[in-house]
This record gives structure tokens, sequence and C-alpha cells, in this order.
């Protein structure tokens, strides 16, 4: 299998009723077609940089799924069918794809974000290169470090 990302200009004007419907519909063609959705990413309203049918917004969304060739010719030609669907783009991301291995990568990111604990405002997060200088403040060691490299030679 290969690893798609289709990313969709919908209708902005459309209600959260049809949008879901589209959406549903779209993510029903991919296993009908032997292929696997992994993932949706909805963007939201944003301006567009030209007019595309008259209207200068339109409301974005990005599938992220496997499969072969056919699945992405099905959901191109529902795209060009439907008049909910303003413009389109598909990219290969990869040419050999483990679904299972994706989705299960997916589950372990997620679950291991719910796990962190939040950083607290003025502390560095665990893993991050931001170390203060011993008796100074984090603010402080930043200053100290960025004048010594600054500085120019006599």
């Amino acid at each position: 299998m290969r690893r798609y990302e289709t990313i969709v200009i919908i209708d902005p004007d459309l209600s959260e009723d049809d949008r879901t419907s589209f959406l549903n519909r779209v993510k029903e063609i991919i296993p009908q077609q032997g292929g696997v959705f992994i993932q949706e990413d909805l963007w939201g309203v944003k301006k567009l940089a030209y007019e595309i049918k008259k209207k200068p917004r339109g409301y974005y969304a990005r599938l992220d799924y496997c499969g072969l060739g056919k699945a992405v010719d099905e959901l191109e030609r529902f795209f060009r069918i439907d008049d909910r669907a303003m413009k389109y783009l598909t990219v290969q991301l990869s040419a050999e794809a483990d679904a299972e291995k994706i989705l299960a990568d997916i589950a372990a990111a997620k679950a291991s974000a719910a796990q962190e604990p939040p950083v607290a405002e003025g502390t560095v997060a665990p893993g991050s290169t931001s170390q203060a200088l011993p008796g100074t403040e984090p603010d402080q060691a930043a200053q100290e470090t960025d004048a010594d490299a600054i500085t120019p030679e006599s």
C-alpha cells in the first residue's frame, strides 16, 4: 500500500451537518476501494489567496490514508462530481506504508501526550536545550550566553 494525503477545500457556506456528511462519505470511499483511513485534520475556514467559485473563503480538511491508486481515483472522481468540494490536492507521502504500524504510532503518540504533565510558565520543558547556569535565573542565563556569543573581538 501507499500512503496519501489529500487536502480538500469545502464550500464554507455549508451547514455543519452537510460538511459532516460530506466528510463521512469521503471516509467511506477509502475502505470501499481497499484502503485504510488513518486520520482527518480539520483546519476550519481560511481566507483563500484567490476566489474559487466566487468565494473568498474555504473550509480546509486534510485526509491521511493508505491505499492504492484506485482509492485516489475514486476520491478525486467524487470531488469532481460533488459541488461541495471546491478544490482538492492529493500527494503521495510514501510508496510503501504499513497502515497498522502508522495507526499504532498515532495511538501511542496520543497516549504519551495525554500522560505528560503540562509545563508551568517560566519553567523549562523536559528535553529542552535551554538550561540555566548555576546561580542564575533562566532569563539571566540566556542573556549572558547571548552576550558572550555576540561580543566583538578587539
